[in-house]
């Protein structure tokens, strides 16, 4: 798979083809600001939960790419209201096959409001099953134990956490997370962007690497190829 980082916790991840875009908050991060929205790819946009650091750019980039957007449905009633056509409604614990491979809606710790205030339902995270591998995209999430249960069923190739603290999992929990799920490959988002969550990425990965793990961190527009 071909992973795109565009800044916070937003990648674009190609399936067989497919451009799956995750969270898209660009035009208001400072640190993404040399990225134009209007070169962005998506035949999927996911949304994790409500809250405007995950969802700033996904009415603009539906409306212009005709991307199908995946949320929950509180969220898709309220993109459907700013004018949103192509969605798909889920909740935790459902899965639905795309002609990319499979989405299963798992639980996030967090919290959710939309953009003006609305309730943004329960937060989630995504398993991504496919052809070309298995992943898991947490969301912005505390470390749970319900994430053992993504290991005992799931075979996870990688997976995309959340490292930077105060509103998330920090580096430590992330690596007990690693274990939760039997995967030791992690993408590393929602670090950086604000005052709040700036780590030191070189301590981050060599504490991976010191448990047995590997923290691969992108820099804003770079595109890796990852493999299962």
């Amino acid at each position: 798979m071909n992973i795109t980082y565009f800044g916070h916790s937003c990648f674009d991840v190609e399936i067989n083809g497919k451009h799956i875009l995750f969270d898209p908050f660009i035009t208001p991060n400072e640190l993404a600001k040399h990225i134009d929205i209007n070169t962005v790819k998506a035949d999927y946009i996911l949304i994790s939960h409500g809250h405007f650091d995950h969802i700033a750019d996904a009415v603009a980039i539906a409306n212009r790419t005709g991307a199908k957007v995946v949320s929950n449905y509180e969220i898709i009633t309220w993109l459907t209201k700013q004018g949103v056509t192509n969605s798909h409604p889920m909740n935790i614990g459902g899965t639905w096959k795309f002609d990319f491979g499979s989405v299963k809606c798992v639980a996030a710790v967090h919290s959710s409001t939309l953009p003006d205030g609305t309730n943004g339902g329960n937060p989630m995270g995504f398993i991504i099953e496919s052809s070309a591998g298995n992943f898991y995209y947490a969301g912005d999430t505390a470390l749970t134990y319900d994430m053992k249960l993504i290991g005992d069923y799931h075979k996870i190739d990688f997976s995309l956490l959340p490292i930077g603290d105060n509103f998330t999992m920090v580096v430590e929990s992330a690596i007990t997370a690693t274990d939760f799920i039997n995967c030791k490959k992690v993408i590393g988002m929602h670090y950086d962007t604000f005052g709040f969550i700036k780590i030191d990425k070189q301590d981050a990965i060599k504490k991976f690497a010191a448990a047995g793990g590997e923290l691969i961190l992108f820099e804003i527009g770079e595109t890796k190829s990852i493999k299962k």
